[in-house]
């Protein structure tokens, strides 16, 4: 008797099970039947999926498209290869080599299968042309300032950085989640107001890491930050120093080394060295350079490090070429120095403009002297500016920023880059073109009653 009921029960429950498989099983057939399109243009192929456009209506983009392939003959001040390497037969063969080599890419990161034997190579090349322990090589020059910052820095620490600094530092600022301060820019007695009053409120504690960040030419300012009082007020209040010599790397100093050989500040004042190889190396990618001890700690804690894929090993060869050439002929940089301060003078006599630019910085930074306009209307006349010297044969560009979410966003500006292609009469057509420029196309004088 009881094995028939078990029997009955199991039975029942077997037709329950039943019954919910074809029910189940009619629901997905119909819907997927009913979900079926027929297109002619499919060639009366079922069409599975439609997608509905995730925008609407059409979308007004401020800002213009980029600007696109520039012509040989035109004359380029807005790109940042200052040493004009770019077109090297040197580079481009050794380039071509590595790539006949090595392939295109790299295929991962550099901690699972991307390094490959010129990583190491330019690793090596680097330490030993700055003068450091080690380096580590980065595959973008933007993520090797914001992961560099964030491996050391942490929540509970402190970080006290130049209101200037351009938009990758802020965003490796944000990424440590540290306490922040910014401290006027390049004025060191506003950053030691600030050290002295965190240490008397115990901000500045052998239990907190505390940080100075600073470039060493601002890439926002084209001004050189004041490196010797900087490390006298780290070593005063026991903080340490990131540097970003992105634009001081292969630029200044007797052998290229940056503002460390300039100002003859030792190496081991600097806690961690971070540069960009995108501008004086005719390639892409970054470094991080210093001891041992803190470089090897990148490896496994620098983000743009541990999860980009390695610089494919063609750009990685341009890079070790481009090294080749700098330490072989350092006349270069002489050249360069003499062309950043020659472009210095002249923007100085400039009608309708200012600027703003240390006389060795590469970078200079052309502003409206006509002061009584908003951000928006100043870009606008700018744009115009530019738009105009392009169709005479230069080029030049409009310093692009994040207004919304830059701290402390620059005013607007046309950025112009010092480089060894320059002469006296391409500076004085820039000048010139500038103030024709801007009693063109530039704002206007309000009419006077007459």
């Amino acid at each position: 008797m009881i094995l028939v009921d078990i029997y009955d029960m199991a039975s029942w429950w077997t037709l329950v099970i039943a019954l919910q498989v074809i029910v189940i099983s009619t629901y997905f057939f119909w819907s997927k039947k009913k979900s079926k399109q027929y297109d002619p243009l499919c060639n009366g192929k079922a069409v599975e999926w439609n997608p509905i456009p995730i925008v609407e209506h059409d979308v007004t983009i401020e800002e213009p498209p980029l600007m696109g392939k520039i012509d040989d003959n035109v004359l380029n001040v807005g790109s940042s290869s200052f040493l004009c390497l770019d077109k090297e037969e040197y580079i481009i063969d050794g380039a071509l080599k590595a790539l006949d080599k090595y392939g295109v890419g790299s295929c991962g990161p550099r901690g699972f299968y991307g390094t490959i034997d010129v990583h190491l190579d330019l690793e090596e090349r680097l330490a030993k042309f700055l003068e450091v322990e080690e380096t580590c090589v980065y595959s973008y020059g933007f993520s090797t300032i914001a992961s560099a910052i964030p491996s050391y820095a942490k929540k509970k620490d402190i970080i006290f950085a130049d209101e200037c600094v351009w938009f990758a530092i802020q965003k490796g600022i944000d990424a440590s989640r540290s306490t922040v301060r910014y401290f006027k820019h390049n004025n060191m007695d506003d950053l030691e107001e600030m050290l002295a009053e965190a240490q008397r409120k115990r901000e500045l504690n052998p239990r907190r890491r505390a940080f100075l960040i600073a470039e060493a030419i601002y890439f926002n300012t084209g001004e050189v930050c004041p490196l010797k009082r900087f490390v006298q007020l780290a070593r005063k209040y026991k903080l340490r120093i990131i540097l970003d010599e992105s634009l001081s790397i292969g630029v200044v100093g007797k052998h290229g080394r940056g503002l460390t050989e300039l100002l003859d500040v030792p190496r081991d004042e600097i806690d961690l060295i971070v540069g960009s190889l995108e501008h004086s190396f005719a390639t892409i990618g970054g470094f991080c350079a210093g001891t041992h001890f803190m470089v090897e700690h990148q490896r496994l804690s620098g983000l743009g490090y541990c999860f980009s894929a390695s610089l494919p090993p063609m750009l990685t060869q341009a890079a070790i070429s481009a090294l080749d050439i700098i330490e072989s002929k350092p006349v270069i940089l002489e050249e360069l120095s003499e062309i950043s301060k020659k472009l210095n003078s002249a923007l100085s006599r400039l009608k309708h403009f200012t600027f703003r630019g240390d006389e060795i910085s590469p970078v200079k930074h052309i502003y409206l002297k006509k002061d009584d306009l908003t951000d928006r209307l100043k870009h606008s006349y700018l744009r115009n500016i530019t738009n105009y010297c392009m169709e005479k044969g230069v080029a030049m560009t409009v310093a692009a920023y994040l207004r919304d979410v830059e701290v402390n966003c620059p005013e607007p500006s046309i950025r112009l880059t010092s480089s060894r292609k320059l002469t006296d009469d391409t500076i004085s057509l820039i000048c010139s073109l500038l103030d024709e420029a801007y009693e063109k196309v530039g704002p206007k004088p309000e009419l006077q009653p007459v």
